[in-house]
Formats: C-alpha cells, sequence, structure tokens
C-alpha cells in the first residue's frame, strides 16, 4: 500500500500546503481520509478504475471544502462517502446550492453511507470511534489483513484515540498545536501529545498532518515539531504535501 498526504495545512490553505486530504491506495479500492482542498490532487495519483471510498472525520470546513471540486472527477465507478450518522444532514446541506453543485448534477454516482462502529469493505475491517473535539469528529481504523492504518485527526488526547491507534503499523494523527500550546477548550494535540499517543499506544510508525496554518507558518517549523515528538517517540515524522509513505 502506499499514503499520499495530498493536504496536510489544518483550517486554511498557505504556502506550506493545502487543507488536510490523504489518500491510502491499494490493490483493490482507493481511500480518501477526509477532504479538504488537498482533495483537487488525486486524479494524480488515484486509479480511477477501482472504487473509491472517502471517511470524513467531520465538518469543519478544512475537511470537507475539497468537495466543492467533485465534478472535476470521472470517477467510473463512483464514490462511497462514510460520516457519522448525525452529520449527515448538514453534509447535505453543504452537497447543494447555493454553496456547491447539487449530488445529483455530478457526473458519477455518490452515495453517502452512515459509518459504523464496526464494518467491513473490501476485504478490510474498519473501526470507527468519535474522538474529542469542538463538534462531533470521528477516526478510523483500517485493517488491511495483518496491516493496521489509524487515523485520528481534530483530537485532544482520549480514551478513543488510544483504542483506534493500538499496536498500529501506521498512526496518522494531528499536530494543530504548537509545542506546549494550550488548545483553550478546541481540542487538538500538540508535538509531545502526538508523539505521547503514539507512544502508549505502541504504533511503528507516527506521521503528524493537519498542521495549523497560522501556527505552522513554514516548513521548517513543522521540522522543529518533528524533533519536538521525536524527543518522546522516536519514529515520528511531520507530513508535506505529497509526501509519500509504503506500508
Amino acid at each position: 500500500m502506499k499514503v499520499i498526504f495530498l493536504g496536510t495545512n489544518g483550517w486554511f490553505d498557505s504556502k506550506t500546503g493545502n487543507t488536510v486530504c490523504t489518500l491510502i491506495q491499494t490493490k483493490a479500492c482507493n481511500i480518501i481520509l477526509d477532504a479538504g482542498m488537498g482533495l483537487v490532487k488525486a486524479d494524480k495519483y488515484l486509479d480511477d478504475s477501482l472504487p473509491t471510498y472517502v471517511f470524513l472525520s467531520h465538518l469543519h470546513l478544512d475537511h470537507i471544502s475539497g468537495l466543492h471540486a467533485l465534478a472535476k472527477f470521472k470517477f467510473s465507478q463512483g464514490i462511497t462517502l462514510f460520516i457519522a450518522k448525525q452529520l449527515k444532514p448538514g453534509l447535505l446541506e453543504y452537497l447543494n446550492q447555493p454553496f456547491t453543485m447539487a449530488v445529483k448534477r455530478l457526473p458519477f454516482k455518490l452515495n453517502i453511507v452512515n459509518s459504523k462502529p464496526n464494518f467491513n469493505i473490501k476485504n478490510m475491517n474498519i473501526k470507527a470511534r468519535e474522538l474529542i473535539h469542538a463538534s462531533v469528529c470521528l477516526g478510523y481504523r483500517f485493517c488491511f489483513g495483518k496491516k493496521v492504518i489509524s487515523y485520528c485527526t481534530d483530537t485532544g488526547l482520549c480514551e478513543n484515540a488510544f483504542y483506534l491507534a493500538d499496536k498500529a503499523d501506521l498512526l496518522i494523527t494531528e499536530c494543530a498545536l504548537r509545542y506546549g500550546q494550550d488548545d483553550q477548550g478546541w481540542p487538538h494535540l500538540d508535538p509531545a501529545k502526538a508523539a505521547s499517543l503514539a507512544k502508549q499506544a505502541k504504533v511503528k510508525k507516527l506521521v503528524m498532518t493537519h498542521f495549523d496554518a497560522d501556527n505552522y507558518q513554514t516548513l521548517k517549523s513543522r521540522k522543529i515539531a518533528q524533533l519536538q515528538a521525536r524527543k518522546v517517540f522516536k519514529e515520528s515524522i511531520v507530513a508535506f504535501d505529497e509526501l509519500k509513505i509504503e506500508i
């Protein structure tokens, strides 16, 4: 499998990159994690002949703004989009006029499905759990046979984050805060907390993404965050747009 970080910013696009979106390429399907403006680059990498599954964590705009560009794609097998049940009405409102092109006018079929705590698609077992954030937000755990990729973004440290990350081959989580920064009631992680999650969950590799574009205004500042994380968990790296990792 190959993991490609299409967008790695939180909050807004900047010279450091687009808002958050990650592509997992498998032999059986394309998996897209969140749909910030990084999504517009997905057609450079995904195999359009395979089914595509999109997993949304929540409805903050930096995680769904790329859906505005769906009409540029030709997904021959359509898209199945997974989201928390209670967020589906809000998503349907966004995917319509006056915000963007209505779903029925897209050049492919878009199927929106409620994420369940445990389900299977294409020989994958997937677990979804609610994280701790300012709004309803889901994290996911993907089991590809013996390989596990966990995705926990926009969260503070919480029981479900540790559950989803447990002994994963790859943990993709966020680093919106600067080292030691107070979340001020809007839960996010800093480099040390992200690394602590990885260490306590005994994952093999941590990749940090979703860097708040105001807190991290340069890629150099992300490298500093990487050094801070590695003091806690050695196998920590920071993502930047179009970084590719083999699993």
